[in-house]
């Protein structure tokens, strides 16, 4: 008798384990990114950490910087902590492809390249890219002339990809300040940049001997890349609510005008 119903509670018990286990593999499988992140608590957010004043370090060594503001921002209105990590520009896309991060705020532009393969959330910047050389160098004016040129960019960087298309020779560096250095130094003939982002490198060094030779007549969008899939739409759309409300709210406009001095969120 004893056996029968300690048979009985066991056979209950192993039931009542694999209904726990089966909810639990459902809620981890719903295939909703989201949900996920809401899960955890957290959102990944992939940055360069080197790239001022989008994402940087402060003579605290405190990562800041617009993409960080906007990322803590966004993660408020998704009701979770933001999680930065740090890396190389080519490293960032590689991560999100493998699932590392959740998204990437980094000053991304949207091309058709990678809509091809990553779905963007809606814009929040739009810059102009500009091509800098130093204050001597006066035989480059316009992209045109940077065919047969040296430029040092970014790996995998648009303005990597805009220069080769002009015919340049890239030579890719890590950082803005590294790209810099190199065109200062004749390594490379130019570079090419946000314009912003080199507003703020000659603030900060107003002694460095640049001009800028060119600049593109429209604004590029800047927005963020997500891992295309049907289980990414839902966070893709509530990044974009949280945008729409920052702009609607004047708090984009308010972070632009802090490190940028300028308001990026109008075309």
């Amino acid at each position: 008798m004893k056996g029968r119903i300690a048979g009985a509670v066991l056979t209950v018990l192993m039931g009542a384990i694999m209904i726990t286990g089966c909810s639990s593999r459902n809620k981890d499988d719903s295939g909703d990114m989201l949900n996920r992140i809401q899960d955890k608590g957290k959102i990944t957010i992939a940055m360069e950490g080197t790239w001022a004043p989008w994402t940087y370090h402060d003579e605290n060594d405190e990562l800041t910087g617009y993409d960080v503001e906007l990322g803590k921002k966004i993660a408020e209105k998704l009701g979770v902590e933001a999680e930065f990590v740090e890396g190389e520009w080519d490293g960032l896309f590689a991560g999100l492809d493998v699932g590392r991060y959740d998204i990437v705020i980094n000053g991304v532009d949207v091309t058709p390249e990678r809509s091809e393969k990553y779905v963007f959330s809606e814009p929040y910047a739009y810059i102009h890219t500009v091509i800098v050389t130093r204050s001597d160098n006066d035989t480059i004016n316009s992209f045109e002339d940077l065919n047969g040129k040296t430029t040092a960019n970014s790996n995998a960087s648009t303005y990597m990809l805009l220069a080769e298309e002009y015919g340049a020779k890239v030579l890719g560096v890590d950082s803005l300040d590294e790209t810099m250095q190199m065109v200062l130094s004749g390594r490379a003939d130019a570079t090419l940049n946000a314009e912003v982002s080199v507003s703020d490198y000659t603030s900060v060094h107003p002694e460095a001997e640049l001009r800028i030779a060119a600049s593109t007549p429209e604004a590029n969008q800047v927005a963020i890349p997500l891992k295309k899939g049907e289980d990414t739409e839902t966070l893709r759309k509530s990044i974009d609510n949280a945008i729409r409300e920052l702009k609607q709210s004047g708090e984009l406009a308010e972070l632009s005008m802090k490190y940028f001095g300028i308001d990026l969120t109008r075309e």
